[in-house]
């Protein structure tokens, strides 16, 4: 087994550092997807922040909020509050 398997995967046979590499692969274009959901998600949001502010409404509606840590909660459990908490700061943009 070479080094560097060992090195970048942790592994201890080449067929293990072989699977872990192409799953690692899969992971950074997973990572790569969800990153541009979330930009995407970002401008949707600050589209519907722009039109309730200038309808004369608020910024931020706490109970849509709600509805999208609940969301994210039921489907990811516990972490998934957490998730939905940084990706609604995300979207939230400068308040």
């Amino acid at each position: 087994m070479t080094a560097v398997h060992t090195d970048r995967t942790g592994a201890r046979t080449d067929q293990a550092a072989d699977v872990i590499t192409g799953a690692r692969e899969r992971i950074d274009a997973l990572d790569d997807r969800i990153i541009g959901l979330i930009q995407e998600r970002m401008a949707v949001s600050a589209v519907i922040q722009d039109a309730r502010v200038s309808s004369g409404g608020r910024r931020v509606n706490l109970a849509r909020e709600m509805e999208v840590l609940a969301h994210y909660r039921d489907a990811l459990g516990r972490p998934g509050t957490s998730l939905a908490m940084t990706m609604l700061e995300l979207c939230r943009g400068r308040i």
